[in-house]
């Protein structure tokens, strides 16, 4: 039975947010990434898109979530299903966002504004795999 301790975890932090992966392909998992995002208040992700599904729980705090040209305030217990391909920013609110994160593993983040995604280096047309789900 594969158990990831607390200790196994990892942290990736970005300009916007830290990330701690729970489970991905790496730690012993294989289909699924899952990670915890920890956005302080006034903080955005940049736009961008992934090349899979995401579903995001938040935990705590709240954001602003821009999600295929709809705009949604969430906040505890609520979740957000990203399709794959759908543009999205995550703005973190005035208490800032504790959010729980699954996702295929394998996805890949790419830009769409044709500027270069700050705290992801993703730019138009290259897609990467995020370090938290690997």
């Amino acid at each position: 039975m594969p158990v990831i301790r607390r200790e196994q975890c990892r942290t990736t932090e970005t300009p916007n947010a830290v990330m701690t992966t729970f489970a991905s392909p790496a730690q012993g998992g294989t289909g699924l990434a899952v990670w915890r995002v920890d956005m302080p208040a006034g903080r955005s992700g940049p736009p961008h898109a992934f090349d899979t599904e995401q579903v995001w729980t938040v935990l705590a705090g709240g954001a602003t979530v821009e999600l295929d040209g709809e705009t949604s305030e969430v906040g505890p217990g609520d979740t957000v299903v990203m399709p794959a391909g759908s543009p999205r920013r995550v703005h973190g609110g005035p208490a800032g966002l504790s959010a729980v994160v699954a996702a295929p593993a394998g996805g890949r983040a790419y830009g769409v504004t044709g500027d270069v995604a700050p705290g992801c280096a993703v730019q138009d047309g290259d897609k990467l795999i995020p370090a938290w789900t690997v």
